[in-house]
């Protein structure tokens, strides 16, 4: 019945300690390493197409693999056509090892009736290794939430649950217009999610890091370097850096990067 479609057990993950490493950069510029090594339409896909809220921006960005769950708060049959939904599906959760994002489609939107996330969900879902939650739903008890760091992205705040209960689970779902499939990786922060494929997650810290360190080493110090020169000059310094950070893209990626 809830069958997931997890990647196979055999298909990499990424270790821990660069999941960690990730985690230090913002979103947009895990996109910038993204974009060099990915084969996909960087202008299309991987990212939400629809503005998201991030209710704990104080929290940072959060990384993790997709666990996929459906939620209609506004319809009471769900519990009595499956009263056993939640403990089917906490164990389904507790299967899948972290870290873990719980990624929300809720069939009510955009008229959301009710939050899947309060206190008591997110800590229970802290307990099983899920580090946050991204919702086209709402969500509730943001104090409380941010107490038991589970960090939320979410269409808005509510005050009631509804009728919140587990409708399926381990499929694929489509939360701000991006289809998510279980066992992506995710990126996310204030900025938005980033959803990055199998293919492109083993590369996708080396690119990240190297795009950042091009910036820092070529257009930000020529944007910031202007003391005493004038317009012509800067514009001039700031088209060399340009080239030098195009070259230095193409020589790693063999593509010229943003500029």
């Amino acid at each position: 019945m809830n069958a997931t479609d997890m990647p196979p057990p055999d298909t990499p993950r990424i270790p821990h300690a660069e999941l960690l490493q990730l985690k230090r950069w913002n979103t947009p510029t895990i996109y910038n390493g993204w974009e060099q090594i990915t084969t996909r339409d960087t202008a299309a896909e991987g990212f939400n197409l629809e503005e998201s809220r991030d209710f704990m921006p104080h929290m940072g960005p959060m990384v993790g693999y997709a666990i996929t769950v459906v939620v209609e708060p506004s319809n009471p049959a769900h519990r009595r056509s499956n009263p056993g939904a939640w403990a089917q599906y906490r164990r389904h959760v507790a299967s899948i090892p972290g870290p873990k994002i719980v990624v929300v489609q809720d069939l009510d939107k955009p008229r959301v009736i009710g939050a899947f996330w309060g206190e008591v969900n997110s800590n229970i879902h802290r307990a099983l290794g899920c580090v946050g939650t991204i919702t086209d739903g709402a969500i509730r008890d943001l104090d409380e939430m941010c107490n038991a760091g589970f960090k939320a992205i979410a269409r808005r705040l509510c005050v009631g649950h509804a009728h919140s209960h587990p409708v399926r689970w381990g499929c694929d779902v489509e939360v701000f217009g991006r289809k998510v499939s279980p066992g992506d990786l995710i990126h996310a922060d204030k900025h938005g999610f980033l959803v990055i494929p199998p293919e492109d997650q083993g590369a996708l810290l080396d690119a990240a890091r190297f795009m950042d360190a091009n910036e820092c080493r070529t257009l930000i110090p020529a944007a910031r370097d202007g003391a005493g020169k004038t317009d012509a000059q800067i514009l001039e310094q700031i088209d060399r850096a340009a080239a030098d950070f195009g070259d230095e893209a193409r020589a790693k990626f063999r593509r010229k990067g943003e500029w």
